[in-house]
């Protein structure tokens, strides 16, 4: 691997090549060493990893843990107000993105059947239907529109809600709350504010349908007898996390995206089978959930650079799937272009569970919304469009949105 690329010291971070491209520095070092040294702010001597190749053998090796308590965390950009870590972080039970076989394994297993391709088909014509009545909702309304607020999030919410048996009507509680628990620079008594009140709302909750089961997935996991109110919490806490952010993020950027690139746009409405293959570029090229974390358990090999034990390890999922090395003309959106094997939904153990739910949702949105909006369009510049640079999962705070007319 070559030397010449200068080690960043911090993850760069600023989107420089525009909202969709990875920062002008990381595609530089993926050029150069797609297993880079990074030094981290507080003087840790970790690694950066960008290549697809590399990032797809590093989820796959288990060597490479996902706990938090093995050592100091070390996090690669400044957060102001926020000390650095002096002892490692305590394991969260039901935590299980955070956990390495057997305990991983073990939680995992649980929620295997509820979502099972199959059981996600069935889904889908409710699905639809939640997703058309929110269109009903926002064509009523006169536009301009913010389409984060009135599609965008409520339609995963509503799905998560219901799928985890959580009532809609406390959904603020938990926008709100996930929203200030995401926020990178955060400090950290208000980060810990907001994952407390979530916890405490999902711990109640719990506790409730261990009394009272319902027809749902928390139901479903409390009549397991071997898992404690806290463990149910913690898996409760992150299908509600995972469930409504990572998607509503996808449909808010993805519909940025489109009508950033109107004839990839026009194509679209003109051959609507293009929709599956369309959902799986957006997500490559726009990978919202894109900086994750490893810690080294041993000194592992990994493109021509030896990993020592220790270090701590960041992967960046957008820069993977931007490389030419996988995909031919990577930074261009092509809603033709094949694009399975993309890394967005993870690989290895860790690979997303939700992941089929996700599609549906997705393939829901964008169609009912182009073909109930054939004018939609942005209602402000492009440029004045505020993005999530400041939060763990990328997306737009809001999207203005405007049309001349609507399908009902």
């Amino acid at each position: 691997m070559s030397e010449t690329a200068a080690i960043p010291h911090g993850l760069p971070m600023e989107r420089d090549a525009g909202p969709f491209d990875p920062p002008r520095q990381i595609t530089r070092l993926r050029e150069a060493r797609p297993v880079s040294p990074l030094v981290f702010p507080d003087g840790h001597e970790g690694w950066l990893v960008t290549g697809y190749e590399a990032v797809r053998q590093l989820l796959a090796d288990t060597r490479f843990s996902s706990r938090q308590d093995l050592g100091i965390v070390h996090v690669p950009y400044e957060t102001p107000g926020m000390p650095a870590a002096t002892e490692p972080s305590p394991q969260v039970p039901g935590l299980f993105v955070a956990m390495d076989p057997p305990d991983h394994t073990r939680l995992r297993r649980k929620l295997t059947g509820a979502f099972t391709v199959r059981r996600m088909k069935q889904l889908e014509e409710h699905i639809v239907e939640i997703a058309e009545r929110q269109l009903d909702e926002m064509a009523r309304l006169a536009p301009p529109v913010d389409l984060v607020k009135e599609f965008a999030l409520p339609v995963p919410s509503l799905v998560i809600c219901e799928l985890l048996g959580v009532p809609y009507e406390d959904r603020e509680n938990f926008q709100v709350n996930s929203a200030k628990f995401l926020v990178k620079d955060q400090p950290l008594d208000e980060k810990m504010a907001a994952y407390g009140a979530m916890t405490t709302y999902l711990a109640q909750l719990v506790m409730r349908k261990r009394a009272e089961p319902g027809e749902d997935i928390l139901s479903d996991l409390a009549r397991h007898d071997d898992l404690t109110i806290e463990e149910l919490t913690g898996i409760a806490f992150l299908l509600l996390l995972a469930g409504h952010e990572t998607t509503a993020n996808m449909l808010a950027l993805g519909t940025f995206a489109l009508l950033e690139h109107p004839e990839q746009l026009a194509e679209l409405r003109a051959a609507p089978d293009l929709l599956p293959d369309a959902v799986e570029e957006l997500m490559r090229y726009l990978s919202v959930a894109d900086i994750f974390y490893r810690y080294a358990t041993e000194d592992i090999e990994l493109g021509g650079e030896t990993i020592g034990k220790g270090s701590t390890v960041v992967v960046s999922l957008l820069a993977a799937n931007h490389d030419p090395q996988r995909f031919d003309h990577p930074d261009t959106l092509d809603i033709r272009r094949k694009a399975r094997g993309h890394l967005s939904f993870g690989h290895g153990i860790h690979q997303c569970l939700g992941q089929q739910l996700a599609r549906i949702e997705m393939r829901a949105g964008f169609d009912g919304l182009l073909r109930r909006f054939p004018t939609l369009q942005l209602a402000i510049p492009a440029d004045e469009v505020k993005l999530k640079t400041d939060m763990n999962i990328y997306g737009v705070h809001e999207l203005p949105v405007t049309w001349t007319e609507s399908t009902r």
